[in-house]
């Protein structure tokens, strides 16, 4: 092994040489405290996914529940124009909320922590499903958009919580595989809303409010095991410069008396940020330093919501419908399942094929499912067989999002960031996934209405133009350490960011600190 000058150097090469070794999935690294302490934590992307999910089944039963409280109040039915109103709040207000539950997280983890901070967001939880379970009995659909707002901001706390945490106590060599439990858990989130939401179970009209207010049943959970969950290492440390607890902490996560390495590098990150100054939002697009990796996150976070991935979660049964689907609520849970399965098989590979290649794989693999999903819902009238054409491109578009623009920009912006600017980034990244999911949640019938069939041709052109910026400005993160990374983009800043590319930044990462 080539020796650099410094021991900070050595300790961290000789901690990756040593996970490469063992391989990416070393059993000695995953303890019962790590899978608690994440088990924990993705709860809260579970309630995200449940409540992204949950609105789309039972949409034709809300949707009378609107035409019956507004004719009871005006005497009137209610016109078509309205209903359409109406019902688009009720599911874009759950984004409105996510934008500022998302740009508040900076706010709660640096003063609270991040565990205290996940256990305190269940308050909002517990609200939301008052006022989503007893909007009915009091015939009130303001009750029922306040609720989505309500749990729209927990959501989005919890998209900036959750993956902080969890790659703050996860191991280097086995960040990306528990980050991508975060995806899981949404994913496993929309596909309980999707088997509770169906007429048999709870999606039918008497039991949709506790469809909607089902959200508190995960609250408990999450608050009977967070006070047996670590805080996060790195926050003890670095932020309460309590190196004792840090230490104790660290040795039950990893199940093991020498953690001296992660220790070290903690340590060398925490007088890396002593030396920076305090960085708030606009110092992320101010500094050279950050400007490249906050556009990354955000661009990132763009591909994510605007491949059009939210217009299938939203209104797949309609979708299915407009196919010709005889079942649309079978074929939409079987997305749900595809959409699962093919998170667990990104959860095995993103340690071993990298972030930047899943994600450039699951882009042109959402395009070319769009352009097929457009031709067979524009031949549908001419070929009746083209029904199930659609289904597979929708199967094949969700499987391709959760091979990699599912789960990679979540855990990402916690890998480009170090200590001091990742809330912040957390907060800026959160804010434009959660602006994207607005849009794609309001525009999306209107544009569909307009264009037809040939409306994922809007997400082809983007998902194309996302493969591009990814394929010329994102460099690989895979095995290296948070202050590695954060050394790459300073090196880069320091010689001019605007000159390299993805290959070259890893080469400068692989260059002495």
């Amino acid at each position: 092994m080539t020796v650099f000058n410094g021991v900070t150097q050595a300790a961290i090469l000789d901690t990756e040489e040593t996970a490469l070794l063992k391989g990416p999935y070393d059993t000695e690294q995953v303890t019962f405290q790590l899978m608690l302490a994440v088990g924990a934590a993705v709860i809260g992307s579970l309630q995200f996914g449940y409540n992204t999910g949950v609105i789309n089944a039972p949409q034709k039963i809300i949707e009378l529940f609107l035409n019956e409280t507004w004719y009871d109040r005006y005497q009137e039915p209610i016109t078509k124009t309205s209903l359409t109103t109406l019902w688009s709040v009720s599911v874009a207000i759950f984004s409105v909320g996510g934008i500022v539950g998302s740009f508040s997280v900076g706010l709660f983890v640096n003063r609270f922590g991040r565990r205290n901070s996940m256990f305190m967001a269940n308050v909002l939880a517990f609200v939301s499903a008052a006022f989503m379970g007893f909007s009915k009995m009091a015939g009130s659909w303001e009750m029922l958009i306040i609720g989505r707002f309500i749990v729209g901001l927990y959501s989005g706390l919890s998209t900036g919580f959750v993956p902080m945490y969890v790659g703050e106590v996860a191991p280097t060599a086995l960040r990306g595989a528990l980050g991508t439990l975060h995806q899981l858990g949404i994913v496993v989130g929309i596909l309980m809303a999707q088997v509770f939401g169906m007429e048999a179970l709870m999606g039918n009209a008497s039991l949709w409010p506790i469809l909607l207010g089902f959200t508190f049943i995960p609250a408990i959970v999450q608050c009977v095991l967070l006070p047996f969950c670590p805080e996060s290492p790195r926050y003890l440390l670095i932020n309460k410069n309590e190196e004792n607890k840090a230490k104790t902490v660290l040795k039950k996560l990893r199940g093991t008396s020498d953690v001296s390495a992660d220790m070290q590098e903690m340590k060398e990150e925490s007088r890396q940020m002593m030396r920076e100054k305090k960085v708030t939002i606009a110092e992320l697009f101010r500094s050279p330093l950050y400007r490249q990796p906050i556009l990354i996150a955000i661009m990132l976070q763009l591909s994510q919501q605007l491949s059009g991935i939210n217009a299938v979660f939203y209104y797949s049964t309609r979708i299915f419908e407009k196919a010709g689907v005889e079942q649309p609520v079978y074929a939409t849970i079987g997305a749900g399942v595809v959409n699962t399965a093919f998170t667990v098989v990104s959860l095995f590979v993103v340690e071993r094929a990298g972030r930047r290649s899943l994600h450039l794989l699951g882009l042109i693999g959402m395009a070319g499912s769009a352009v097929l999903m457009t031709i067979a819902l524009a031949l549908l009238e001419q070929l009746k067989w083209m029904s199930y054409v659609s289904i597979v491109a929708i199967f094949a578009f969700v499987a391709f999002f959760e091979i990699g623009p599912g789960p990679i920009p979540w855990f990402i912006v916690a890998e480009l960031f170090s200590q001091g600017p990742r809330p912040s980034a957390f907060a800026v990244a959160g804010f434009f996934n959660w602006t994207a999911n607005f849009i794609v949640g309001m525009g999306f019938q209107y544009v569909e209405e307009l264009t037809g069939p040939y409306v994922f041709i809007i997400f082809t052109l983007l998902l194309l133009g996302f493969f591009i910026f990814t394929y010329f400005k994102v460099p690989e993160t895979k095995g290296r350490t948070f202050d590695e990374i954060s050394t790459v983009f300073r090196q880069s800043a320091a010689s001019g960011a605007d000159k390299h590319s993805p290959e070259e930044l890893n080469r400068l990462g692989d260059s002495p600190l």
